[in-house]
């Protein structure tokens, strides 16, 4: 037990000696860390909204805006079905989507049934559900067609918009640059967004209110500005709101949308001022060159949210796929839509119910109570160990004060977030981290009393109280993993601590200590022990 080969010894030192060297620049300033060599670990611990400040958010969606949606979505594929059916297209009137329902009557009582198998195929079953699909198809006197989405339908639009939802946020958060934000789902429609070290939550709720759907439509010239001024629009068409205070009348189909886009930077327009531009891929550009060459002299909408934001006319067929989207825009405006594109639009909207901001001056007294806390646990607990064992207590505060610096190594190294509770779990990592050492001194002093000679009792010692000390381990391994994987934010957070301080003080007790008992006796070789 006390034999140590001397690539072991290299290993024990080297792992130390890592360890140390990432946890250092903890203790010096962000700018401090930043100027250090490439070759030198540089990666500070991530501090979390409740310790750096930040701004919290709540967002929630729609439930009627996702059916909306994949009502919209629906029409499309209806449409597209029908003119591709065998036999040739299918002629239909009346499609409506009122009620929540879409329905459809078809011309040729004869090709019903051709309508509804290719219809039906286009449904989608739901996973885990055998039998049931996300859409009914029904016929309803004689030669209408009623699609209605069934309950587990929207179940599984809610559920997919959402997790479509949280990688969009991500995409957009991470374009700001911002460290280590929380971004997860709470219930079926609510998403928390918390962003350590952002004090102005303005900037980061105006970037996520926004769908930034991006469509670009045909304007309807033949349309009568007197019926327009009345608010109404020729069939096909609708009336828009323009950012330049004019309403605009357009196609409702549109020629491209922003799906296609695959890129979008602040560039300038052709006078010098901000302006966005944007790329489709290989589809949306033929796609988007197909349509300007067959509307060249026409007019188009660039329609971001539903707003008109250009209604350029189309003077050329545009082969590129590219362009500009120019207007009244600032650096910071540009920068703004030129994110919101590229992060793509969000598939349902959502607004902000709940808003938090934590100063950092309330995080910094979090940190100085914690690290005080922290400090007097050390002394304390080093203290009444020295008092108790002597050497091996000696041995024992060592082996603490490297378990600490581990700790913060693997954290920074690993980058995970130090929240509050994450403070209160490496306490509690230094007060069990010397019950090992008390369980092995205390083995080792049972055996003296047994009459054994130094060596046998310490390697007795180790030996016995190993045993002891991985199954306790053991246990609560499973209790930090189940909290990790059925726990919120904060109970994450204190679980990660206590799952990393619990294997490092495995380590530093068992395996730290037992060298440094075993170089001790090596050299010394002591006639009896004090402990």
């Amino acid at each position: 037990m006390l034999d140590f080969p001397k690539w072991k010894i290299w290993g024990i030192v080297a792992t130390i000696v890592v360890g140390f060297l990432f946890a250092a620049p903890n203790f010096i300033s962000e700018r401090q860390a930043a100027a250090l060599p490439d070759m030198v670990p540089s990666k500070q611990l991530s501090l979390g909204l409740d310790l750096r400040g930040g701004s919290h958010l709540m967002l929630e969606a729609s439930t009627d805006d996702v059916r909306k949606t994949k009502l919209e979505s629906l029409e499309e594929t209806v449409r597209s079905e029908l003119r591709q059916v065998s036999g040739g297209a299918i002629a239909y009137t009346d499609i409506s989507t009122a009620g929540g329902k879409l329905s459809l009557v078809i011309t040729d009582p004869s090709r019903v049934g051709a309508a509804v198998e290719a219809l039906r195929k286009v449904t989608q079953p739901i996973s885990g559900l055998t039998g049931v699909r996300d859409v009914d198809v029904n016929i309803v006197d004689g030669n209408k067609i009623v699609l209605n989405e069934t309950d587990a339908g929207v179940a599984a639009s809610i559920d997919n918009a959402m997790a479509q939802a949280v990688e969009v946020i991500r995409k957009r958060i991470d374009e700001l640059g911002t460290r280590e934000p929380t971004i997860v789902r709470q219930g079926a429609n609510r998403i928390v967004v918390q962003v350590p070290g952002l004090q102005d939550p303005a900037a980061l709720k105006a970037l996520l209110g926004k769908t930034a759907k991006l469509e670009f439509k045909l304007v309807d010239v033949l349309a009568d500005p007197t019926e327009v001024a009345q608010g109404r629009a020729p069939p096909g068409s609708q009336i828009l709101p323009s950012l330049e205070g004019q309403p605009v009348v357009v196609k409702r189909r549109a020629i491209i949308s922003g799906d296609q886009l695959i890129d979008s930077q602040v560039s300038q327009d052709q006078n010098g001022a901000p302006a966005v531009s944007f790329r489709f891929d290989s589809t949306g550009g033929r796609r988007f060159a197909q349509a300007t060459q067959e509307n060249v002299g026409k007019p188009f909408a660039i329609i971001l949210d539903g707003n008109v934001i250009s209604a350029p006319n189309i003077n050329e067929p545009i082969l590129g796929g590219s362009g500009i989207i120019s207007g009244n825009y600032t650096i910071q405006s540009a920068n703004e839509l030129a994110i919101l594109l590229r992060s793509g639009k969000l598939p349902v909207e959502l607004k902000v119910v709940e808003e938090r901001t934590v100063g950092p001056d309330l995080g910094a007294d979090s940190i100085r109570a914690g690290a005080l806390a922290g400090i007097v646990a050390v002394l304390a607990v080093s203290i009444i160990m020295i008092a108790t064992y002597g050497r091996f207590g000696l041995y024992a505060v060592a082996a603490l004060v490297i378990n600490v610096m581990l700790i913060l190594g693997v954290m920074s190294v690993g980058g995970f977030t130090l929240t509050l509770p994450g403070i209160a779990g490496l306490v509690l990592t230094i007060g069990a981290a010397v019950d090992a050492n008390v369980l092995i001194n205390e083995r080792i002093r049972e055996e003296q009393r047994k009459g054994r000679g130094v060596i046998p009792s310490v390697e007795v010692g180790f030996r016995d109280a190993t045993r002891t000390i991985w199954d306790a381990n053991s246990l609560n391994i499973i209790v930090a993993i189940i909290m990790f994987i059925f726990g919120s934010g904060p109970i994450k957070g204190f679980a990660v601590v206590l799952s990393i301080g619990i294997a490092t003080s495995v380590f530093t007790a068992v395996t730290v200590v037992r060298l440094m008992a075993s170089r001790w006796l090596a050299k010394a070789r002591p006639a009896s022990l004090s402990i």
